[in-house]
């Protein structure tokens, strides 16, 4: 139960990342959870869109695997995984941050899901 929980936290973070991205990016919300200009928020808006689009599947697979109830363990697993690598790769080459937003959280899931 608490590694669907701590899943279902994961998922809503990659869903509001989805928001920030696609929708939010060149308005002020999305430039201030990014640190962006607005100069830099209208030239890259298609990529944060692309990058959204991404984070919303991550978000579906999570929500998918707790929908399978336990026989979803090895989905929830492999998006955990895969946030995880997305968070680790994020917090080596844009910001520490991301370390804490998304690579942390998701490996607390998959502890917890692992220990049930």
């Amino acid at each position: 139960m608490i590694g669907s929980i701590l899943t279902g936290a994961v998922a809503l973070i990659h869903f509001c990342i989805l928001v920030l991205e696609m929708f939010l990016w060149d308005k002020p919300p999305g430039m201030k959870a990014f640190g962006t200009t607005a100069e830099f928020a209208r030239a890259s808006k298609v990529l944060a869109a692309n990058q959204g689009l991404y984070n919303g599947f991550l978000a579906a697979g999570l929500c998918w695997g707790i929908w399978l109830g336990p026989a979803g363990d090895p989905v929830k697993v492999f998006f955990l995984l895969c946030v995880m690598a997305a968070g680790l790769y994020g917090a080596l080459t844009v910001s520490r941050k991301i370390l804490y937003v998304q690579t942390i959280p998701a490996a607390l899931a998959l502890l917890a899901v692992w220990l049930a």
